[in-house]
């Protein structure tokens, strides 16, 4: 009896039916209508014959295009599921005055604004921006691939199944109740037994390896795989901020890999990196964590300014005005970021010399930043302004941005944050560059190189009904904020006295219902589009007028990009081609090799996932026997030589054919 006891413990660990939370009604609805809707999307795949195509063409694909796309995917997939805690949150904030506790017990509120953070950095705005890289750098630089194919779908599963480890947390016991950085000691065994904590742990551990494993490749796949003539001083200006933020990437996350490892080792066995005894410190986390948290910022940010640098010389019609100071202003940015991390918490009792090094670095890092803005000012300036979606989002972009730097620079005063930190203040200028800069860059990305992936533009109507409600809702939703913080309002209350504070609160929630309706608006424009793809159809391939090197293939490229590696002679390449009247051979096409799909990356991403699972559970025989699968899943892939294939010359000949025909009626 004892053994079966044991054996059971082995396997099970500390997963019970106690861990189905039966007796929370929100979530047990959430459970019903999530069922519900896979089990729809189930029987409609297996109606129209879906799973093999979705099988072979995406899950196990190595294209860079159909991965970056599934990023994107995923990311606005995420985005309903962190927006829908922010409802909760705003709507819990409005209604929870005096007697009136609201509709979520303080216990949910916790989870669900530790939830909230985690999703929209982790995995969505981090999905967003490697989506876009991912499509977009390899068509810049005229490559047939990113480096390392493979590497980049399993980048991408594990990201995926990471996401998937946060959404389990739903259904199966709790999600951490710490903040989306999990401070200790609250993070710590003694204040945080359960299991939250471990699911934090876990689903970041896996999705910062595929971020982690997708820095590397695109780093290498810059660097080694420019078509000729491109320099480092040619390339465009967003290939430029992917290759910082990918050097970030690289830089930061094994940081963040440690330190989670240490809260780990801390929680499971007994170690003492960050207790408050027997030689710990919980400052050497806060220090740890900022220190990959500050270049995450960054990370995020550097990608939409190239979304901008691009869109902006395209619907203005001219050049990038000072492409030289943009490089270096992105490059000081990436060392910069490095040296701020302690802004994050001047009120820890760091010292006066110590804060005021950090206070006048967080000033100077504004300094490129501002350099950026005036360069997209002056290349507006006196340019034939097309007010197209992509520019629409960037101008709006260029408008909050600012107020959220200037409430930065603010923040940067050691005796100013002393008055607002931990305020409402706070939040309101995080969400300020963070929905200002990332989120409308994002925005402005996909509406900009929607017709590259799909072959037709977006719906003009649907999308600025987006736009708008985007924009008016994210003031009305944050800008109170701002007058709450300095009020004094603390942060993370789920319940408040002062009823004089209410309409504040009613105000900001009024605001997250419009940027609701964004969302709405958005997702019926990608159906509207679908819809009428034919009317909204470029057959030029280059709907804008683009100016870098990816609009001279077609839309969609076929799957290996170019026919023959392009040659480069200027910085704005397409625009050159296009002056100068020179297009692609016409003959002497070869059979071009291509590497083989795999569904090695789905695979070891998942048994990775079950592996955080058992470990979250702690069930020991699962976590094991996971882990020895994915090693032999690891050494059968290594030795696994027939994954290439050739595309002949006849089918390159045929496609090439069309494509520049098409091109050469448009030039």
């Amino acid at each position: 009896m004892l053994d079966q006891i044991n054996l059971t413990k082995l396997i099970f660990g500390r997963l019970t039916w106690d861990a189905i939370p039966f007796h929370e009604p929100i979530l047990l609805m959430t459970f019903a209508m999530v069922a519900l809707g896979g089990a729809t999307v189930v029987a409609a795949m297996t109606y129209f014959r879906l799973w093999l195509p979705l099988w072979r063409d995406w899950v196990t694909s190595i294209d860079h295009k159909r991965i970056g796309i599934m990023y994107i995917v995923l990311g606005l997939i995420m985005l309903v599921r962190g927006f829908a805690d922010a409802l909760m949150m705003r709507a819990q904030q409005a209604l929870s005055f005096g007697d009136s506790t609201g509709f979520l017990p303080p216990h949910h509120y916790d989870q669900i604004f530790t939830a909230h953070g985690v999703i929209m950095i982790f995995f969505v705005a981090m999905p967003l921006v490697n989506g876009l890289m991912n499509y977009v750098v390899p068509l810049q630089i005229g490559a047939r691939d990113v480096a390392f194919p493979f590497l980049n779908n399993f980048s991408f599963w594990m990201t995926a199944f990471g996401s998937m480890l946060v959404m389990a947390s739903l259904f199966v016991g709790e999600f951490a109740r710490t903040g989306w950085l999990a401070y200790p000691p609250l993070s710590g065994i003694l204040a945080s037994p359960d299991v939250g904590v471990d699911y934090y742990i876990w689903s970041l551990q896996i999705a910062g390896v595929g971020t982690l494993l997708s820095g590397v490749n695109l780093i290498a796949t810059i660097v080694k795989m420019r078509a000729p003539g491109m320099t480092m001083m040619k390339m465009p200006v967003f290939v430029w901020t992917s290759l910082c933020t990918n050097v970030l990437i690289v830089v930061a996350f094994p940081v963040l890999t440690a330190v989670l490892g240490m809260l780990s080792l801390d929680r499971m066995a007994g170690t003492n990196f960050f207790t408050n005894d027997l030689g710990g410190s919980a400052m050497m986390y806060v220090n740890l964590i900022w220190i990959w948290g500050h270049p995450e910022v960054y990370i995020l940010v550097l990608p939409a300014f190239g979304v901008f640098s691009e869109v902006v010389p395209t619907f203005c019609s001219k050049r990038i005005f000072g492409y030289t100071s943009m490089v270096y202003a992105s490059v000081v940015i990436t060392i910069l970021s490095y040296l701020v991390w302690l802004h994050h918490f001047f009120t820890m009792g760091s010292g006066a010399s110590v804060n005021s090094f950090f206070g006048i670095t967080t000033m100077i890092i504004s300094i490129p930043t501002g350099a950026k803005i005036f360069n997209w000012l002056f290349t507006m300036y006196r340019g034939r302004i097309r007010f197209e979606l992509p520019m629409m989002w960037t101008i709006a972009f260029m408008i909050t941005f600012v107020i959220g730097g200037m409430t930065g620079v603010m923040l940067a005063v050691p005796p100013a944050d002393f008055v607002v930190h931990n305020s409402l203040f706070l939040i309101a200028h995080f969400h300020n560059v963070i929905i200002g800069g990332v989120v409308f860059g994002m925005f402005a990305g996909i509406n900009y190189w929607f017709p590259k992936a799909f072959g037709y533009k977006l719906d003009p109507f649907w999308g600025k009904c987006s736009f708008w409600f985007w924009v008016i809702g994210f003031y009305a939703a944050f800008m109170p904020l701002y007058v709450l913080g300095l009020m004094g309002v603390t942060r993370r209350l789920s319940h408040f006295d002062d009823p004089s504070l209410q309409i504040w609160f009613i105000v900001a929630a009024l605001g997250a219902v419009l940027i609701l309706f964004g969302i709405i608006s958005f997702v019926i424009q990608l159906i509207v589009s679908y819809m009428r793809r034919e009317s909204l159809r470029d057959v030029t391939g280059d709907p804008w007028g683009g100016r870098s090197l990816e609009w001279s293939t077609s839309s969609p490229p076929p799957v290996y990009n170019f026919a023959f590696t392009p040659k480069v002679y200027d910085l704005d390449a397409w625009t050159d081609m296009k002056k100068n009247n020179y297009m692609r051979p016409l003959k002497d096409f070869v059979a071009i090799h291509m590497p083989k799909n795999t569904a090695a990356g789905f695979t070891i991403a998942g048994l990775s996932t079950i592996m955080g699972f058992a470990l979250i559970w702690q069930m020991w025989l699962v976590a094991g026997a996971s882990f020895a699968i994915m090693i032999a899943a690891v050494i059968i892939h290594t030795f696994n030589y027939n994954r290439d294939y050739y595309i002949s010359a006849d089918e390159v000949i045929r496609t090439e054919g069309e494509r520049t025909n098409l091109l050469s009626s448009h030039v």
